[in-house]
Parts: C-alpha cells; sequence; structure tokens
C-alpha cells in the first residue's frame, strides 16, 4: 500500500513539474533556437579550419577547404554514434582557395586565387595524388583578387567568379577581375557577365537561374542579390575594361556608367545590359555582409519554406531568408531574418543528407560578430511550426502577405498592426550609400483570407517601382496568440503585379483612415525626434579648431585603421582636461567612424547605434547617448577628418569605438586620461 501511495504521489508531482515548466514554456516569448537548433562540429586544435568552400560527398561525409591551402574531409559530419567526427587532409599548398566542388564524375575542383585545380585520389586513400591545372587566369598581385566556385550547372557545365582588386576604390587590375565565367568540363571558358565587386555568393536555382550575391561598396548602396543571364552588367564597371575582348558578350565601357547618385533603377534604364537586383537586403538592417546562398531543396525536411532561398552574411553570423517571385518577367521578392548566433562569419552553406543545413565560417581579416576565428555547424529544423510571415507578394495595389500558420483575425485585420515604408539607395562610385527618399506608405485596409493564412495590405497610394518597401506586422497575432517570431520583410519591388484592385468595404476604408492620422501625427512627432537627436549628436563633433585655442592643441593623436576591423592603436595617453586634436585616418576598404565614450560604454554604444535602424546613416550611426563624448562622422575607404575636444577632467580609461553596426564588438582601444 505505501508502495502504491509512493507512486501516485510521484505521478501526482511529475504531472504538476509537467504543466508547471509547459505553462512555463508557453508563456515565455518563442526564440530561434525554438525552431532551428545550431549544432558545432569539433574541430582539433590542431587544425585551422578557416573555411573556404564546403563540398557534400555521396557518402556522407564532407569535405572542406580553407584559406591556408589544405583540403579536409570529416568523417562523421553528423556526430552519429560516438558524436566525434574525424578529419582527415585530403590536399595543401593551395593558394587560398575559397571555392570547392566535389564533381559528379568522382573528383574535386577547388578554385584556388589563380585557377580551378582538379583535385584526383587515384588510389582511395582519401589523399590527392594529382593536382592538374584545370582553367587559368591572370594575376595582378593584389590581396583582394579572391576568386570563388566552381558551381554546377544544370547541362554539366560550371561558372567561377573573380573579385575585383581594391586601389583605395574597386578595380579590375588583371583581366576578367569582376567577372562571371562559364566553364566546360574540358575546362573551355565563355565570359558569361559582369559589374561583380566581390561575389562570394552564386548558385542555380531548381529552373538553371542564376544569381549571385554583393556586398556593399564602390557602385553598391547595400547588400544585394541579381540575377544573372549571358550579357549581364550587374553595376560596378571595373570589369567593362575587358569587354573588347574575344568571346565578351557585352559592349558597354566604364565611361559608359554615369555616378549621378541616382537610384539604380533609374538608371538602368538609359544604361544598356544593367541588371537592377532582384533583391536588396537593407545595410544593418538586414546583414552588412552577403555571402554563399542555397535554395531549399529539402522536400520538408528544413521546415515550411520549401524552394525559398537562405543567405549567409559574414559580417553579421547570421543567416537571412528570401522569398522570390517573378512579376512581368522581372525577378524580385521579399527578404527576412532567420537565424542568428553563428560562431563565426559565413561564407559556405551546403545541404547535408538528413536535409540539415552545414555552414562553413572564417573571420580572419574579415572580422565578424561571432567571436571563434572559424568553424563549421549544423543548423537543423527541430520539426516546430515558426508563426512567420512566409511571403511578400505583389498586388496592384499593395501586398499580400502569407503566413505559416492561421492568424487571429482580429489583430490580423487591424491595420495599426501594420507599417509600410519604401526608400532607396544611391548608385554611384562612392563607397555604399546612405538611405534616400524615405517614405511612409498610407494603409487604405487590411483583407484577410477566409483560412486565415493571408493578409492583403491595400496602400493608399501608388507604390514605387525600384524602392525597398519594408512590411512590419508587429501587432499580428497567431490564432493561438503567438506574435511573429520576425515581424519585418523588406520587398524589393522592380514591377508592380497586374489585376484587379480590391474594392474595399466603407468600413474598412474608414477605419484605416483614422489609424493612418494617428499614424502621421507619430510620424511627426518621430521626425522631429530625429532632428532633435541629429542636432545632439552634432555637437559633439568639432571639426575646426576653437577659435580660443590660441596656442593650438596641447596634444595631437592619430588613430588610423587596418583590415580585419581594427584600429591600428590599440592604447593612447592624453593629460586630464588637455586640448585635443584627433586625427582619424580611414586606410580601410570599408567604412569607419571613431567614437570616444565613457570608461565601458563602447559595447553599450555600438549597440544602440544598432538599433538606430532607418535613422543610422543620418546620424552617422552615433547615437544620442550620455556615453558618448566626441566623434568624427562615418568615413570613406583612404578618407581621413580631424576633431577638437577637450578631454575628460577625470582620470580613468575611456574607449574609442567604431559604432557602424557589426563593428563595435571588435572595434575597440582605450583612451587612458591621467592627472
Amino acid at each position: 500500500m505505501r508502495q502504491l501511495v509512493r507512486i501516485v504521489t510521484f505521478l501526482f508531482a511529475l504531472s504538476l513539474f509537467h504543466a508547471f515548466t509547459q505553462n512555463t514554456y508557453a508563456q515565455r516569448p518563442a526564440v530561434e533556437d525554438d525552431y532551428y537548433r545550431i549544432l558545432t562540429l569539433p574541430i582539433p586544435e590542431d587544425i585551422k579550419l578557416e573555411v573556404g568552400g564546403l563540398a557534400p560527398l555521396p557518402d556522407g561525409r564532407l569535405a572542406a577547404c580553407t584559406r591556408r591551402g589544405e583540403v579536409w574531409i570529416i568523417s562523421n559530419p553528423y556526430m552519429q554514434g560516438s558524436r566525434m567526427p574525424t578529419y582527415k587532409k585530403f590536399a595543401s599548398g593551395l593558394h587560398e582557395p575559397l571555392g570547392l566542388m566535389w564533381h559528379p564524375k568522382g573528383y574535386f575542383l577547388c578554385t584556388q586565387r589563380g585557377e580551378v585545380t582538379k583535385l584526383v585520389d587515384n588510389d582511395g586513400d582519401d589523399q590527392a595524388d594529382e593536382y592538374q591545372s584545370f582553367y587559368k587566369w591572370p594575376l595582378s598581385g593584389n590581396y583582394h583578387e579572391y576568386s570563388y566556385g566552381p558551381v554546377l550547372l544544370p547541362d554539366g557545365d560550371m561558372v567561377i567568379t573573380l573579385n575585383l582588386d581594391w586601389i583605395g576604390y574597386g578595380a579590375s587590375l588583371a583581366k576578367w577581375r569582376g567577372w562571371m565565367l562559364k566553364l566546360t568540363e574540358k575546362g573551355e571558358m565563355t565570359p558569361w557577365a559582369t559589374g561583380m565587386r566581390s561575389p562570394a555568393g552564386f548558385g542555380v536555382l531548381r529552373d538553371g537561374s542564376i544569381f549571385y550575391t554583393e556586398n556593399q561598396g564602390d557602385w553598391v548602396g547595400s547588400g544585394r542579390m541579381t540575377h544573372l543571364a549571358k550579357g549581364d552588367f550587374a553595376g560596378n564597371p571595373a570589369g567593362l575594361r575587358w569587354t573588347s575582348e574575344p568571346g565578351s558578350p557585352l559592349s558597354l565601357k566604364p565611361e559608359d556608367v554615369p555616378s549621378t547618385g541616382k537610384p539604380m533603377f533609374e538608371v538602368a534604364k538609359t544604361v544598356k545590359n544593367l541588371k537592377v537586383p532582384a533583391i536588396w537586403f537593407p545595410h544593418t538592417l538586414m546583414g552588412i555582409s552577403t555571402s554563399d546562398f542555397k535554395q531549399d531543396t529539402t522536400n520538408g525536411a528544413f521546415g515550411p519554406f520549401s524552394d525559398q532561398l537562405f543567405v549567409g552574411d559574414q559580417g553579421h553570423s547570421k543567416i537571412m531568408r528570401v522569398a522570390l517571385e517573378k512579376v512581368n518577367g522581372e525577378w524580385q521578392g521579399a527578404c527576412f531574418p532567420f537565424r542568428e548566433g553563428f560562431q563565426s562569419g559565413i561564407i559556405r552553406t551546403v545541404w547535408g543528407q538528413d536535409g540539415s543545413m552545414f555552414v562553413g565560417m572564417t573571420s580572419r581579416g574579415w572580422a565578424a560578430t561571432g567571436k571563434d576565428s572559424y568553424g563549421i555547424q549544423r543548423l537543423v529544423w527541430t520539426g516546430k511550426m515558426p508563426f512567420e510571415m512566409k511571403t511578400i507578394t505583389s498586388k496592384p495595389d499593395g501586398f499580400e502577405v502569407s503566413f505559416t500558420s492561421p492568424v487571429d483575425r482580429k489583430t490580423a485585420e487591424n491595420p495599426e498592426s501594420y507599417s509600410l515604408n519604401s526608400f532607396t539607395y544611391r548608385y554611384h562610385k562612392t563607397y555604399g550609400s546612405p538611405i534616400e527618399n524615405a517614405r511612409t506608405i498610407p494603409i487604405r485596409g487590411i483583407v484577410v483570407s477566409p483560412d486565415g493564412m493571408s493578409a492583403r495590405i491595400v496602400a493608399d497610394t501608388v507604390l514605387r517601382e525600384g524602392y525597398i518597401h519594408e512590411v512590419k506586422a508587429e501587432g499580428v497575432r497567431s490564432a493561438t496568440n503567438m506574435p511573429l517570431l520576425h515581424s519585418v520583410g523588406y520587398y524589393t519591388l522592380n514591377a508592380i503585379a497586374p489585376g484587379e484592385k480590391l474594392n474595399l468595404p466603407a468600413r474598412v476604408v474608414a477605419a484605416a483612415k483614422h489609424d493612418h492620422a494617428e499614424m502621421m501625427a507619430a510620424e511627426k512627432k518621430d521626425v522631429a525626434t530625429t532632428a532633435k537627436n541629429v542636432k545632439s549628436v552634432n555637437a559633439k563633433r568639432t571639426v575646426t579648431m576653437p577659435a580660443d585655442w590660441a596656442n593650438g592643441p596641447d596634444q595631437t593623436i592619430t588613430i588610423g585603421t587596418k583590415p580585419g576591423l581594427k584600429f591600428d592603436v590599440e592604447r593612447l595617453e592624453v593629460k586630464a582636461g588637455s586640448r585635443i586634436k584627433l586625427v582619424f585616418n580611414n586606410n580601410d576598404d570599408m567604412l569607419h567612424n571613431c567614437v570616444i565614450t565613457k570608461p565601458a560604454t563602447a559595447l553599450a554604444v555600438g549597440d544602440a547605434a544598432l538599433k538606430l535602424n532607418l535613422n543610422g546613416p543620418k546620424m552617422n550611426y552615433v547615437p544620442a547617448s550620455a556615453n558618448v563624448l566626441y566623434h568624427t562622422n562615418i568615413l570613406q575607404p583612404e578618407t581621413s577628418e580631424t576633431i577638437y575636444f577637450l578631454a575628460p577632467t577625470a582620470p580613468g580609461d575611456y574607449q574609442f569605438v567604431c559604432t557602424f553596426p557589426g563593428h563595435s564588438s571588435l572595434m575597440q582601444g582605450t583612451l587612458k586620461v591621467v592627472k
């Protein structure tokens, strides 16, 4: 009897614990890890696996090439049984390979800086016996001459891409730099397309369409994804230097491309072959350094996003999601946040045999928010359904948002649950671009489908083609009262879909008009607040020596930059209360600023800069914070700025930091103030 009582008591306690934990789980906000888990492959300490390329093998093993010139074969990458993968060196002595492919005929093709190399294992001992030159191209010796691929096409041919050089701006110092080249199985080359700057990520969809991703830089306002047909010009004119070469599919010349600062969509109307992006990834809002991508061909093993694209970001150590559509023959669509928290900067992604995704990473010289120098991780769907915006599609009077599960009709029909904004970027030789021509879009009404799986957002104005449209649904809840895991998407509108506009009921329009009036009042208040913040921030930047410094500064300090998100000095010392002239030289090939902060606040200031969102560029990514003492503006590569300030009167270890999003965790130094 006592034993029975104990069992009953135990079962009752267990049921209470289960109910408590389930209730606690239900009450806490959902996080990405609930749906997609990141599993880390252990790597022996003596192997510096700075991944440049990944290639899954037919037998379930995984091959990786490294920036240190090696190729490794990883057995048991799924960590089954013993759960420990093993590594064997297959090849070495290569020149910074950044692409690896297993050919169906039983050999590797690996892209070094100056050639695609065929690696053959003749005796089956998992070591390369032959290193054959498959296809070569010239080099100038510039450090920026990275080369990528190959990627296999449905017809058996392959494509590779060649990075531009860097000499203070993008340049094509050696033949075919800035191009995508098509190779046959025999190593015969055909020039395919040009206009690329740093084309690390490219691939082919199920239907044979070729896309590539691009990083912010000169002629590139923000990260983007572009469809490339033969003869397309993707926007950076440096590679047009080679259009007179035999086989070139273009005749366009660098001087034919104007640097006016007009939106790229407008310039494309007058520049032959200029191809506008299918997707823009708004800089810092989505990522800062787009890399490899893969189409979901897992037939549901990776979740509810079949045929969508998953795009890596090197700088932010994250993966984004893209839903494409074709309207009037134009590729366009939306990008969404998906999964953050990877251990290093993402370079390569490949599908595993079980529908999970292997992610290869490195950050040396290309610093990332992930703290490790390199790594391989595996992203696995847990089987739970996230509540997400699945797609955003163009409609003749706005957009339609589909969801992964039914919505709560009350919140989904409420116009206050949504907001629409549009903006663009300048197309010019300058590195990057601020957000241009931002505009709030009033909402005329919302219509939810009978099954609750979609909502039609009807705009109260004509949408602008060629613009990025921010679609937020922060107020929408699921039928089970869950908020969206990610409540924003960015739709690149190259063509407005044809069809009939919705004839909305009067009550729907009236409700939206009321909400719009409130929204406009709130926006007016936000604009005034932003203007006030900009004025406050600018007061901490003095670029002219104060008139009362008759004898000049007491001390001049100089801070520069170097590759890898680093200042060239880590520690400087000034006297308390002294007059300081600070010269900031941006010697790097990306954007930076220099912000002086109170002790131990650099990270907090960097986090606040990241949250500036659309206001970031106009505020030079300097938040209106009491922790900010002095700052420069955001500087273009190879430029300089001088500021003047009085050193703090209280001794201590103050900090200097770059607050450009994604930089602050690594790019810091100490300004020691002494008596």
